[in-house]
């Protein structure tokens, strides 16, 4: 799983993107200051690391330095600063990205993706159990057979996954999956397609899609450790 170090020091920002890269299955550690987010890189080992250029004790760009020289890591900019000048030395210096705040959520993960994937870096599979997803072809298994789910299915199940460990509710799916369905999909639908993922991953017991009563569904701690 990769593992991405974000240093910004904007509480609204920092708690959008802990529910963003929760729902995107990354492994994240998030710092205020440029002397946390070095004292993180000494102890922990990260795949990427974002940054703001302005903190609280320093800049950016400094860290940035300091990260490409020290641990090798790709970094992307995520900052209110747009003058060119900043964007300029941000390449310089070795950024793999510069992004400017506001951003979209889904252009965010695709760029932080694109940078994964040129580094090698890239979320190949989700693991719980004796099920796996391969997410390159977008393929389901339980051991070695083949699971066939429809689109919406797989959509479902990929979301729980991402989301190990963590309640997601019933509409949160809802939602999540408004786009694919091209139609209303109630509760009691929602009710229908669990049912039918369990059953075709060899889950009737509910111990991998654990139901959390009047609220949504988990992915089971025990199953998935």
């Amino acid at each position: 799983m990769s593992k991405i170090l974000f240093v910004e020091d904007n509480e609204k920002i920092i708690m959008g993107i802990e529910f963003l890269f929760q729902q995107e299955g990354f492994s994240f550690a998030i710092v205020r200051k440029k002397k946390e987010a070095l004292v993180e890189l000494e102890k922990d080992t990260f795949d990427l690391a974002i940054l703001d250029i302005s903190l609280p004790d320093g800049s950016g760009l400094d860290l940035c330095k300091a990260i490409k020289e020290q641990y090798k890591l790709p970094v992307i900019f995520l900052t209110a600063r747009e003058e060119e000048s900043d964007v300029v030395e941000g390449f310089d210096l070795g950024a793999e990205d510069y992004i400017i705040k506001p951003f979209r959520n889904r252009e965010l993960v695709s760029r932080i993706k694109a940078v994964l994937r040129r580094n090698g870096k890239e979320i190949q599979e989700l693991v719980c159990g004796k099920v796996r997803i391969d997410l390159v072809p977008g393929k389901v298994y339980r051991e070695k057979q083949e699971v066939t789910l429809t689109k919406l299915e797989y959509k479902i199940l990929v979301n729980l996954f991402r989301n190990k460990k963590r309640l997601i509710t019933r509409e949160e799916i809802l939602n999540d999956i408004w786009d694919i369905a091209g139609n209303f999909v109630n509760d009691n639908t929602l009710t229908v397609y669990i049912k039918r993922i369990r059953e075709k991953i060899g889950d009737t017991d509910g111990k991998i899609i654990q139901t959390v009563r009047g609220l949504g569904y988990r992915v089971g701690e025990e199953e998935c450790d």
